[in-house]
């Protein structure tokens, strides 16, 4: 058997990638961030249950759900991008062995590297970088600038970069498993959950939580932006909003209602992320992180 054959899926995916980087190594300091919506339903559990109860933050693979494109099966868009950049390393491995995707922080945003996919976020440990793989941009643009811990030329090529903020994002995969108490800094909620389930549910998970500074989105401003997304998810928007405000916990109360096409919603909550943000990198208020009490 050579050796190349008796590596893991994870070892050969990360070996691979690590022959496509370049540049220096990764500022330490910096983190993984794994951003997703707190409130949703997971198989008809809140989503912090499910993850209580396995101790694990699965991806799309195993959980057939997903903040952005729902093609985790085989032959489906997320398959065949995850063949391509792992040189088919996970083509026969059982889901559980595929990573899990999030982004590098590396803009050290109070909501985690790339809100778009959630107002909530996990901050990984340190020791995490180590076995993450990067690219730039999304992996659904078949990017070809690839990065490792190790060789991080990705981040410059980011900062040269003009993207809109919910683009702003160096995509990172985890691999191996990511255990809240044991792979993860802190869990990073919006303030509109404290006191809620959502709040109870996250305690359960063995790791520190902490509260960003929020997003909140008047139908006002709301309006001015018909061009973002488009003139029916203002419409949307306006329609779901409570006495004229936005915000994640609102925005999560109407996807679960069943009612509303859950596209539809997903461009809400990117009005939201978009143009709800009271903070930008480098305007940070001294409150802006702090641990829960409860």
């Amino acid at each position: 058997m050579s050796p190349a054959a008796s590596l893991t899926a994870q070892e050969r995916a990360l070996r691979h990638v690590a022959g496509l980087s370049t540049g220096p190594p990764v500022d330490p300091s910096l983190r993984v961030t794994l951003n997703f919506h707190p409130d949703r339903l997971l198989h008809g559990r809140p989503v912090l249950d499910a993850m209580a109860e396995t101790g694990t933050y699965c991806s799309q693979f195993v959980t057939g759900t997903s903040n952005g494109g729902l093609t985790a099966h085989p032959g489906g868009d997320r398959w065949r991008w995850e063949s391509r950049i792992f040189n088919r390393a996970y083509d026969e491995a059982p889901a559980h062995e595929r990573p899990v995707y999030g982004a590098l922080d590396f803009r050290r945003k109070p909501a985690g590297g790339a809100p778009r996919f959630g107002s909530a976020h996990f901050r990984l440990a340190a020791e995490t970088l180590t076995r993450t793989t990067f690219c730039y941009p999304d992996s659904f643009l078949e990017p070809t600038d690839f990065g490792i811990a190790d060789r991080m030329g990705l981040i410059e090529l980011a900062l040269a970069d003009r993207q809109d903020d919910l683009d702003d994002y160096i995509e990172a995969q985890v691999h191996g498993p990511v255990k809240p108490h044991c792979h993860v800094e802190a869990l990073v909620l919006d303030p509109c959950y404290q006191g809620t389930a959502i709040e109870d549910a996250a305690l359960r998970l063995g790791c520190r939580v902490e509260w960003h500074p929020g997003f909140r989105l008047t139908v006002e401003e709301l309006c001015r932006h018909p061009g973002y997304r488009g003139q029916e998810y203002v419409n949307l928007g306006t329609k779901i909003a409570v006495d004229g405000v936005l915000d994640p916990r609102i925005v999560g109360d109407a996807a679960r209602t069943g009612h509303y096409d859950p596209q539809a919603v997903k461009k809400v909550w990117h009005y939201l992320a978009r143009f709800g943000t009271p903070c930008r990198p480098g305007k940070t208020k001294a409150a802006d992180s702090y641990t829960s009490r409860r």
